[in-house]
Protein backbone atom coordinates (compact mmCIF):
# COMPACT_ATOMS: atom_id res chain seq x y z
CA UNK A 1 0.00 0.00 0.00
CA UNK A 2 3.03 2.36 -0.05
CA UNK A 3 4.87 3.93 3.21
CA UNK A 4 3.38 6.30 5.26
CA UNK A 5 4.93 9.52 6.95
CA UNK A 6 5.07 8.86 10.71
CA UNK A 7 4.28 11.57 13.37
CA UNK A 8 3.81 12.82 16.15
CA UNK A 9 -0.22 13.66 16.94
CA UNK A 10 -0.12 16.70 18.80
CA UNK A 11 -0.85 16.58 21.95
CA UNK A 12 -1.43 12.83 21.98
CA UNK A 13 2.00 12.12 22.59
CA UNK A 14 1.57 8.86 19.94
CA UNK A 15 2.84 7.93 16.90
CA UNK A 16 0.65 7.44 14.05
CA UNK A 17 0.70 7.63 10.43
CA UNK A 18 -0.25 10.80 8.59
CA UNK A 19 -2.44 10.75 5.66
CA UNK A 20 -0.20 10.62 2.72
CA UNK A 21 -0.61 7.59 1.56
CA UNK A 22 -4.64 7.35 3.11
CA UNK A 23 -7.60 7.37 0.75
CA UNK A 24 -10.41 9.94 1.34
CA UNK A 25 -12.21 6.61 1.91
CA UNK A 26 -9.80 5.18 4.41
CA UNK A 27 -9.22 8.50 6.02
CA UNK A 28 -12.79 8.88 6.91
CA UNK A 29 -13.11 5.08 8.17
CA UNK A 30 -10.45 5.92 10.46
CA UNK A 31 -12.17 8.71 11.64
CA UNK A 32 -15.16 7.64 12.72
CA UNK A 33 -13.34 4.93 14.63
CA UNK A 34 -12.02 7.32 16.87
CA UNK A 35 -8.41 7.50 15.28
CA UNK A 36 -6.98 10.73 16.51
CA UNK A 37 -4.07 10.56 14.05
CA UNK A 38 -7.26 10.16 11.29
CA UNK A 39 -8.03 13.86 12.86
CA UNK A 40 -4.68 15.33 12.17
CA UNK A 41 -4.72 13.96 8.49
CA UNK A 42 -7.95 15.65 8.19
CA UNK A 43 -6.37 18.66 9.47
CA UNK A 44 -3.40 18.61 6.97
CA UNK A 45 -5.39 17.65 3.98
CA UNK A 46 -8.20 20.12 4.85
CA UNK A 47 -7.35 22.99 7.21
CA UNK A 48 -6.37 25.42 4.37
CA UNK A 49 -9.01 25.00 2.49
CA UNK A 50 -10.71 25.66 5.90
CA UNK A 51 -8.90 28.64 6.24
CA UNK A 52 -9.33 30.01 2.95
CA UNK A 53 -13.08 29.53 2.90
CA UNK A 54 -13.35 31.24 6.63
CA UNK A 55 -11.14 34.01 5.90
CA UNK A 56 -12.14 35.15 2.67
CA UNK A 57 -15.92 35.23 4.32
CA UNK A 58 -14.77 36.67 7.25
CA UNK A 59 -12.00 39.05 6.76
CA UNK A 60 -10.13 38.54 9.72
CA UNK A 61 -7.56 35.98 9.60
CA UNK A 62 -8.19 35.65 13.73
CA UNK A 63 -11.38 34.87 13.40
CA UNK A 64 -10.45 32.29 11.00
CA UNK A 65 -8.10 30.91 12.97
CA UNK A 66 -11.13 30.26 15.33
CA UNK A 67 -13.68 28.72 13.10
CA UNK A 68 -10.58 26.59 11.27
CA UNK A 69 -10.03 25.22 15.05
CA UNK A 70 -13.78 24.85 15.75
CA UNK A 71 -14.51 23.37 12.30
CA UNK A 72 -12.29 20.13 13.59
CA UNK A 73 -12.90 19.81 16.51
CA UNK A 74 -16.76 19.60 15.21
CA UNK A 75 -15.41 16.98 13.08
CA UNK A 76 -14.09 14.91 16.01
CA UNK A 77 -16.83 15.58 18.48
CA UNK A 78 -19.14 14.88 15.55
CA UNK A 79 -17.38 12.09 13.68
CA UNK A 80 -20.11 9.34 14.14
CA UNK A 81 -22.82 12.04 12.21
CA UNK A 82 -20.92 11.51 8.88
CA UNK A 83 -22.24 9.12 6.16
CA UNK A 84 -20.78 7.95 3.65
CA UNK A 85 -23.05 7.16 1.46
CA UNK A 86 -24.47 10.71 1.76
CA UNK A 87 -21.12 13.10 0.02
CA UNK A 88 -17.30 12.77 0.67
CA UNK A 89 -15.97 13.49 3.94
CA UNK A 90 -14.15 16.59 1.91
CA UNK A 91 -18.02 18.20 1.53
CA UNK A 92 -18.99 17.38 4.96
CA UNK A 93 -15.75 19.27 6.47
CA UNK A 94 -16.81 21.97 4.28
CA UNK A 95 -20.81 21.90 5.13
CA UNK A 96 -19.57 22.31 8.63
CA UNK A 97 -17.12 24.95 7.73
CA UNK A 98 -20.17 26.96 6.22
CA UNK A 99 -21.87 26.61 9.36
CA UNK A 100 -18.82 27.75 11.94
CA UNK A 101 -19.01 30.54 9.31
CA UNK A 102 -22.64 31.56 9.79
CA UNK A 103 -22.24 31.06 13.49
CA UNK A 104 -18.84 33.61 13.36
CA UNK A 105 -21.34 36.02 11.22
CA UNK A 106 -24.23 36.08 13.34
CA UNK A 107 -21.60 36.37 16.72
CA UNK A 108 -20.60 39.32 14.70
CA UNK A 109 -23.66 40.63 14.54
CA UNK A 110 -24.70 40.37 18.17
CA UNK A 111 -21.39 42.05 19.50
CA UNK A 112 -22.31 44.95 16.96
CA UNK A 113 -25.66 45.30 18.16
CA UNK A 114 -24.80 45.03 21.96
CA UNK A 115 -21.88 47.75 21.19
CA UNK A 116 -24.32 49.91 19.60
CA UNK A 117 -27.23 49.52 22.23
CA UNK A 118 -24.31 50.26 24.59
CA UNK A 119 -23.70 53.77 23.15
CA UNK A 120 -26.58 54.72 22.49
CA UNK A 121 -27.29 54.83 26.40
CA UNK A 122 -23.94 56.19 27.04
CA UNK A 123 -25.04 59.07 24.42
CA UNK A 124 -28.63 59.15 25.99
CA UNK A 125 -26.72 59.83 29.45
CA UNK A 126 -24.32 62.29 28.07
CA UNK A 127 -26.79 64.58 26.44
CA UNK A 128 -28.72 64.49 29.50
CA UNK A 129 -32.08 62.48 28.08
CA UNK A 130 -33.97 61.62 30.33
CA UNK A 131 -31.25 59.97 33.27
CA UNK A 132 -34.10 59.78 35.72
CA UNK A 133 -33.59 56.93 37.64
CA UNK A 134 -37.38 56.35 36.56
CA UNK A 135 -36.45 55.74 33.09
CA UNK A 136 -32.61 53.85 34.22
CA UNK A 137 -34.72 51.58 35.73
CA UNK A 138 -36.61 51.00 32.87
CA UNK A 139 -33.87 50.31 29.85
CA UNK A 140 -32.45 47.99 32.77
CA UNK A 141 -35.67 45.86 33.30
CA UNK A 142 -36.48 46.10 29.30
CA UNK A 143 -33.09 44.55 28.85
CA UNK A 144 -33.22 42.04 31.29
CA UNK A 145 -36.66 41.09 29.96
CA UNK A 146 -34.95 40.83 26.80
CA UNK A 147 -32.55 38.42 27.99
CA UNK A 148 -35.40 35.94 28.77
CA UNK A 149 -36.70 35.81 25.66
CA UNK A 150 -36.17 32.59 23.23
CA UNK A 151 -33.10 33.39 21.45
CA UNK A 152 -34.82 34.04 17.90
CA UNK A 153 -37.80 36.43 19.61
CA UNK A 154 -34.73 37.98 21.29
CA UNK A 155 -32.68 38.42 18.01
CA UNK A 156 -35.22 39.81 16.22
CA UNK A 157 -36.52 42.37 18.70
CA UNK A 158 -32.82 43.39 19.17
CA UNK A 159 -32.07 43.80 15.67
CA UNK A 160 -35.50 45.87 15.37
CA UNK A 161 -35.01 48.29 18.17
CA UNK A 162 -31.42 48.44 18.55
CA UNK A 163 -29.67 48.14 15.08
CA UNK A 164 -33.14 49.82 13.83
CA UNK A 165 -33.37 47.61 11.07
CA UNK A 166 -36.86 46.53 8.98
CA UNK A 167 -38.33 43.20 9.26
CA UNK A 168 -36.91 42.48 5.36
CA UNK A 169 -33.30 43.97 6.69
CA UNK A 170 -33.58 41.24 9.71
CA UNK A 171 -34.30 38.26 7.21
CA UNK A 172 -31.60 39.59 4.92
CA UNK A 173 -28.85 39.55 8.14
CA UNK A 174 -30.35 36.49 9.60
CA UNK A 175 -30.92 34.29 6.51
CA UNK A 176 -34.49 33.65 7.75
CA UNK A 177 -37.28 33.75 5.50
CA UNK A 178 -39.17 37.23 6.30
CA UNK A 179 -42.37 35.15 7.33
CA UNK A 180 -40.31 33.66 10.12
CA UNK A 181 -38.92 37.13 11.25
CA UNK A 182 -42.47 38.56 10.97
CA UNK A 183 -44.13 36.00 13.64
CA UNK A 184 -40.57 35.69 16.01
CA UNK A 185 -41.29 39.51 16.39
CA UNK A 186 -44.82 39.72 16.86
CA UNK A 187 -43.99 36.89 19.52
CA UNK A 188 -41.47 38.51 20.95
CA UNK A 189 -43.51 41.66 21.39
CA UNK A 190 -46.44 39.65 23.02
CA UNK A 191 -44.31 38.33 25.76
CA UNK A 192 -42.20 41.23 26.39
CA UNK A 193 -45.37 43.21 27.21
CA UNK A 194 -47.08 40.59 29.00
CA UNK A 195 -43.72 40.22 31.13
CA UNK A 196 -43.54 44.08 31.37
CA UNK A 197 -46.96 44.14 33.08
CA UNK A 198 -46.54 41.58 35.53
CA UNK A 199 -42.97 43.03 36.64
CA UNK A 200 -44.74 46.51 37.02
CA UNK A 201 -48.76 46.13 38.21
CA UNK A 202 -48.96 49.88 38.69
Amino acid sequence: MGTRTITRTPHSGLWAPVEESLADEELAAGLRRGHEACLEAAYHRWGTLVHTLASRSLGDAREAEDVTQQVFLAVWHGRDGYAPERGALAGWIVGITRRKIADALRARTRRAVLASAVQAALDMTASGVDDSPRHTLDRVVVSHELGLLPEAQRRVLELAFFADLTHTQIAEVTGWPLGTVKSHSRRGLNRLRLRLADSDPA
